[in-house]
């Protein structure tokens, strides 16, 4: 038999990462002494004290049933605190908290509660590749808002028409920014704040990287700001502040309907996070910064020598205060795509295209700080070498 797939998955464009997998394996498989900068994966281990904390969780058969849809209170209380510590945000942890398995879950989900077909969804590009799959699932419309050099990889919002703005029912935005490692501030989320509240837009703010910075230059959140809870929420990982990335755990915060609606979908489509992860999750938001502080040094030494080592090939690459990414222009004579091919069989090197992350990613590769100081400058004298 044959069978066909439905519209929704037929209109999909290929899975970024999946792809930049499949080159990987395909490497590996020749034998090839692969630098991988291409996947942000933190090669970092969990802390200790947060795997121990799973230990003793795990041993509990309270966590072996199902866990609430919701999240644990003393999860979402835990969420709650670590906001009030953080940023001096209040939040209510039964009404405005949401446990989510990994925020790409529930930014993949929130179209579905609020976006009807034909209805407009406001996503960056270059951007996650979820925000506009996961509007495409909804049966929305993806706007792209392109984020350039020349305005700072912030959207321009006088570029977007008026009737543009009236069908939008949701605004994707992502500081610090992956993959431009772009960060802002007050001034931008009042401006978003106003667009929402003119235009009744859903404002849903990925903070993924928020913990990951440099210089000490602490990035702020969205809900810091004045009425930033009447227009939206925000997205959380643990998993790149605490190398979680397999644990599959983070939270959504902030306006309680929009809460709620994702928590309805979400109610119908997953059971909720194993709660022996949510305890060790708890752990982990009350880590010291003297562990966090580590991990960033960590990234910060790696970000100077791959910057350094960037710049003297000639290239044009953007020093970031945040994230785990270095965004990179390629030489004018090839596209994005062509130089992570080049500097893949060439140098055995492997990055991620910009065009992947959307068209106006071209003409950039973004780098990945996920292998230790001695390999990434290996890395750079292997691609002097191909270049």
């Amino acid at each position: 038999m044959k069978f066909e797939f439905a519209q929704r998955v037929k209109n999909l464009p290929p899975y970024l990462f999946a792809a930049i997998d499949k080159m990987k394996q395909e490497a590996l498989a020749k034998g090839v002494d692969l630098i991988d900068l291409s996947i942000g994966d933190p090669d970092l281990p969990t802390p200790g004290h947060i795997v121990d904390a799973m230990k003793k969780a795990v041993e509990k058969s309270v966590h072996h049933r199902y866990p609430s849809y919701e999240g644990m209170l003393s999860y979402r209380e835990a969420v709650a605190d670590w906001y009030r510590a953080r940023f001096n945000v209040s939040l209510d942890p039964r009404t405005e908290v949401l446990s989510l398995i990994g925020s790409k879950e529930g930014i993949g989900h929130i179209p579905l509660a609020f976006v009807n077909p034909g209805d407009v969804v406001l996503v960056p590009s270059p951007g996650y590749p979820v925000y506009p799959v996961a509007t495409l699932f909804a049966g929305g419309e993806s706007y792209i808002m392109p984020l350039l050099d020349a305005n700072n990889f912030l959207p321009d919002f006088s570029a977007i028409p008026e009737d543009v703005l009236k069908k939008a029912r949701l605004m994707f935005i992502n500081y610090p920014n992956n993959p431009t490692s772009a960060v802002t501030g007050r001034g931008f989320y009042e401006d978003v704040i106003r667009i929402a509240r003119k235009y009744d837009i859903i404002v849903c703010h990925d903070a993924a990287y928020s913990e990951i910075y440099y210089d000490g230059k602490r990035p702020m959140s969205f809900m810091e700001v004045d009425g930033a809870g009447e227009v939206g929420i925000e997205f959380h990982s643990l998993s790149k502040t605490y190398n979680m990335t397999g644990w599959r755990i983070g939270f959504a915060v902030g306006h309680r309907d929009v809460i709620a609606g994702l928590g309805k979908i979400k109610t119908n489509l997953d059971s909720g996070v194993f709660q022996a992860i949510q305890e060790a999750a708890i752990v982990a938001l009350g880590t010291g910064d003297d562990i966090l502080s580590g991990i960033r040094n960590t990234y910060q030494a790696r970000r100077d020598a791959l910057y350094t080592g960037l710049k003297s090939l000639g290239l044009h690459v953007i020093k970031p205060e945040a994230t785990f990414y270095l965004w990179t222009k390629v030489p004018s004579s090839c596209d994005s795509s062509s130089f992570v091919s080049h500097i893949l069989e060439k140098a055995g090197v492997l990055a991620t295209p910009g065009n992947g992350f959307g068209s106006p990613g071209e003409g950039y590769v973004r780098f990945a700080l996920t292998v230790p100081v001695e390999r990434i400058k290996e890395a750079v004298e292997r691609i002097r070498k191909a270049l």
